[in-house]
């Protein structure tokens, strides 16, 4: 049986789907000035103090223990959260990866001092993370990495670059995959994973401008950065099996499957009025809805093996590259429907919004592993490869 198999129809537990009520009477009070091109950034938009209130509200740190100022509860809580988040627009990128995969991470592999410091900020919504993975001439060939660590009598010296940091430019911390023995072509072996302090001297930040205007993509230096001995996130040379468990948090989440929702949302407004609805449009949107939903469930199935603590790496994979594709669907026939009419009567905010997303749709299959990549382990848990 593959990895594929053992996905099964799942519902959202009724105490976790029970949280979506308050959640969405926040947001409706919150975002309720927001434009649509504004809230179409969502988890690239950056308020710390957005973050903040999230933390106040309990709505930070949902899955990590209490004792750590975490929710102490299950994944699907999170989840609905998440999806609420998402589908509102809502300024999530300051806290985003913390929240998402950092915290996570250092819960499972980090020692207890660690844990200590790094989580209880997390859930208040003051410590903001950074992933430190894609490197320039790497490619996706993640195993390939040549930043290093060298270990020293009082820690370790950092030396190398990384690219496509995203928020690096605004969070406080990062957690970079890095060599600490052995040599690029060793591939697996060797590396390891360090929070670095971005603050430190030899750290040097660049933000990177993209098609629609944004900077949230960075690229980052680290020049002889003096980091402590406990940097070193679990243990030295297992940086691999580590990074490749973080990254399932990563995939499988609905913010794989909603990067374009707000300009779907926007779009179905107009095409339930009189003058925008179509016969064609009516089709379209049954066409993106049919996709979306067996996607949602897919999303939700992987949510429970990480429920269980499982690491359902190949099973994310799928979701990732399949949610993609609906993600850069979206923009594409939205354009086609309202550019093909006889008549261009589209509101403004709606035209706004597409055109922000139509921007940004080509690094959805980019980030968080490209096409390629995911494809590529996709075939191996089937057994293809």
């Amino acid at each position: 049986m593959s990895a594929l198999d053992s996905l099964s129809m799942t519902s959202i537990p009724a105490e976790d789907e029970a949280l979506r009520a308050p959640v969405r009477a926040f947001l409706r009070d919150a975002m309720r000035h927001i434009p649509a091109h504004v809230r179409a950034k969502s988890w690239a938009g950056y308020d710390p103090g957005f973050s903040r209130e999230l933390g106040r509200q309990g709505w930070l740190g949902m899955t990590l223990p209490k004792e750590y100022g975490g929710g102490g509860r299950s994944p699907f809580a999170r989840y609905v959260l998440v999806e609420e988040l998402l589908n509102f627009g809502a300024p999530v990128g300051s806290h985003w990866i913390a929240d998402r995969q950092s915290g996570p991470l250092i819960l499972k592999y980090g020692t207890a001092a660690q844990k200590r410091f790094y989580l209880p900020l997390i859930c208040r919504g003051e410590a903001f993370f950074c992933i430190g993975m894609s490197e320039p001439n790497a490619g996706s060939d993640l195993a390939s990495v040549k930043t290093r660590a060298t270990q020293t009598a009082n820690g370790w010296t950092l030396n190398g670059q990384k690219i496509w940091t995203t928020n690096a430019h605004s969070s406080q911390y990062m957690i970079a995959l890095v060599r600490t023995s052995g040599e690029a072509q060793d591939r697996h072996k060797g590396l390891s994973q360090i929070i670095v302090d971005l603050s430190l001297p030899g750290v040097t930040v660049r933000p990177i401008t993209d098609l629609s205007g944004g900077s949230h993509f960075c690229e980052v230096f680290f020049d002889n950065v003096l980091l402590p001995g406990d940097a070193l996130i679990g243990e030295e040379g297992k940086g691999w099996e580590q990074v490749t468990a973080e990254l399932a948090f990563e995939r499988s989440g609905p913010e794989r499957l909603y990067s374009s929702i707000v300009l779907f949302d926007e779009w179905l407004a107009f095409i339930r009025t009189e003058a925008g609805r179509t016969p064609e449009s009516i089709r379209l949107a049954g066409k993106i809805f049919s996709q979306l939903a067996p996607l949602r469930a897919m999303s939700v199935a992987v949510t429970e093996k990480l429920a269980r603590g499982e690491s359902p790496i190949v099973e994310a994979a799928l979701v990732k590259d399949l949610g993609t594709g609906v993600e850069q669907l979206i923009p594409s026939v939205i354009a086609d429907d309202l550019f093909s009419r006889e008549k261009q009567n589209a509101p403004l905010e709606l035209l706004l919004t597409l055109n922000y997303v139509t921007q940004v749709a080509p690094s959805f299959s980019l980030r968080g592993g490209t096409r390629d990549i995911l494809r590529g382990m996709i075939a191996r848990g089937l057994g293809l490869r």
